[in-house]
């Protein structure tokens, strides 16, 4: 059981595996346990670093200062753990972390995986209207109906079930988390050089997936993906379409 202390609160991370650093950052219904269908097939070549996010699973937030210190928890922990440089990989609330971090620190990033997210990109006009009325419209849903596409709602319930059994190891939830997450241009994220791809959800209600191929195109040499039959969940939704999604972006870059 690892924990690497932050100021007053502790963070708690795993890792697996021998290779290239490759860092996990979980959405807001998540926590480090929630890429368990990742874990495995990733650490067979890298290695794999999931962490918890302040408040979240194990990990504390004794500041009470959430979402605004979760980039330099994440430069704390690859100090931490002598990591120079990392594959950043990062789902909805995760996402915003990972883009944040690289436009601060590009030269620690080695490639960057936005998955279901715009979360810490700061989107211009008219998309930024459009996700507020999206917001809006989302706002009165379910838990499981914003998270989970209806494929899997409907075809498994035993993995809606564990979703959201995952959930309850954390403290807070997408109504309590704190804090404010920086935000950053599709300018300035590309201005990092840092290889990017961009993954959406066919069937995603809170980050469309034309709303984030909208962004993609804003930063030039990205790649954006489709993964069908997943909501907001890809990774957990359809585990080997999304792994094998980044495993074609990441054997291009590392081959």
């Amino acid at each position: 059981m690892a924990f690497l202390q932050v100021g007053a609160s502790r963070i708690r991370y795993d890792a697996y595996g021998d290779g290239p650093a490759l860092i996990l950052a979980h959405g807001v219904g998540g926590n480090r346990v929630s890429w368990f269908r990742q874990v495995p097939h990733f650490s067979q070549r890298y290695r794999v670093v999931v962490f918890d996010h302040r408040a979240f699973g194990g990990s504390e937030d004794v500041e009470g200062e959430g979402r605004s210190r979760y980039v330099g928890d994440l430069l704390a922990l690859l100090d931490e753990l002598e990591i120079e440089t990392a594959i950043l990989v990062g789902q909805s609330m995760g996402g915003g972390t990972c883009a944040a971090f690289t436009c601060q620190y590009p030269h620690r990033v080695r490639a960057l995986v936005v998955a279901d997210s715009l979360a810490g990109i700061q989107v211009p006009e008219p998309l930024a209207s459009a996700l507020r009325a999206t917001s809006e419209a989302n706002r009165q849903l379910s838990q499981v109906e914003r998270v989970l596409g209806p494929s899997i709602r409907l075809k498994d319930p035993e993995s809606t079930h564990l979703y959201l059994q995952l959930a309850t190891f954390n403290s807070v939830n997408v109504h309590t988390v704190r804090g404010v997450m920086p935000r950053w241009s599709p300018a300035v994220l590309a201005e990092a050089g840092v290889p990017t791809l961009f993954v959406a959800g066919q069937s995603d209600i809170l980050f469309t997936s034309a709303q984030i191929a909208a962004v993609q195109a804003l930063v030039p040499n990205s790649h954006f993906i489709e993964i069908e039959d997943a909501g907001h969940s890809a990774y957990f939704e359809q585990p080997a379409r999304f792994n094998a999604a980044l495993d074609a972006f990441l054997d291009g870059l590392l081959r």
